[in-house]
């Protein structure tokens, strides 16, 4: 008991960006905005994707998932994010940082799997289109998503009280906006190799695996568009995937580079950056990338805001 009495229930200190003040308002103005995108676009996109008949398909159902899990995970960082950038105090408690860390690493791992999830839907879209419909269908897409968040837990529970009982003698500054894994093993005071050990494997299983799966889907798709004759046919097959691809590049190139490196390699001004990209850029963007290449989710919103305008007269 004794190497955890140290560490518990002693709130911690989130430095953030603390040592910048000068940015720290910018840095408000800039979360805010795209929190407030992040809520009406992901709203938006699970709304539509329940009430608009054209849209009850299994792509629009992984879509309404990835939106739910984008609205969950960036609420669980910014709100406190916010607090601490508004005014001096900076601290969150023991409790709140271990119910952070939970969240934000059970919503990253279950999208890890559920963006691979999605490409493997893409490949039977673009490479078996007459058997779509028999392959993809509801009890297998529900399968997929369950198996999406299982992962998502199971990594949570394994990892996060590994991380949270590291001794940290009476250290209570976490170099960071938020309770993330990489910045509070930094604060321990004790050998953190078997933890980093840990965390790599889990990462490995979660990040590379899932990113390999998507890659083989691609290729899959690309030689299959390949062989396409017609200019509009193989345009048709790049809209569907295009979208899905830049979430992936989005999201995969910023959480491999942070979580595939040792932490003594960790730069923390550079995961405070990378990480405010994909916790809050991200999240924002993916219902506009989605719905600039999408005719169907256009079609859906128009109708919608159609149908909201002759209510209001």
């Amino acid at each position: 008991m004794g190497r955890h009495n140290d560490s518990y229930h002693q709130a911690f200190i989130l430095v953030g960006f603390s040592d910048r003040p000068q940015l720290e308002i910018i840095l408000f103005a800039f979360i805010f905005i795209f929190y407030i995108l992040t809520l009406v676009g992901n709203t938006a996109i699970i709304l539509l994707s329940i009430v608009d008949s054209r849209l009850h398909t299994p792509m629009y159902f992984f879509l309404g998932n990835l939106s739910f899990l984008d609205l969950c995970f960036t609420t669980s960082i910014v709100p406190q994010l916010l607090w601490n950038l508004w005014g001096p105090e900076k601290t969150i408690t023991y409790h709140g940082c271990v119910a952070q860390l939970y969240i934000y690493m059970v919503l990253g791992s279950t999208e890890c799997v559920l963006l691979a999830v999605m490409s493997y839907d893409r490949y039977v879209a673009v490479c078996r289109p007459l058997h779509y419909t028999v392959v993809m269908h509801p009890h297998l897409c529900l399968q997929l998503v369950t198996v999406a968040w299982c992962c998502g837990f199971l990594n949570s529970f394994v990892m996060c009280p590994q991380t949270m009982h590291l001794s940290r003698c009476g250290r209570r500054e976490v170099d960071h906006f938020l309770c993330e894994m990489p910045a509070l093993i930094a604060t321990s005071c004790e050998d953190t190799m078997l933890v980093e050990a840990f965390a790599f494997v889990l990462g490995v299983a979660l990040l590379l695996v899932p990113l390999s799966l998507i890659l083989i889907s691609y290729g899959m798709i690309t030689a299959a568009v390949l062989r396409i004759k017609s200019a509009a046919g193989r345009k048709k097959a790049f809209n569907t995937c295009s979208s899905h691809l830049t979430v992936v590049i989005l999201f995969y190139g910023t959480i491999i580079y942070m979580y595939l490196q040792p932490a003594n390699s960790y730069s923390q001004d550079q995961g405070k950056f990378l990480t405010l990209f994909y916790t809050i850029v991200t999240p924002s963007v993916n219902p506009l990338i989605y719905t600039l290449r999408n005719k169907d989710v256009k079609g859906a919103m128009g109708k919608l805001l159609g149908l909201l305008d002759a209510g209001g007269h």
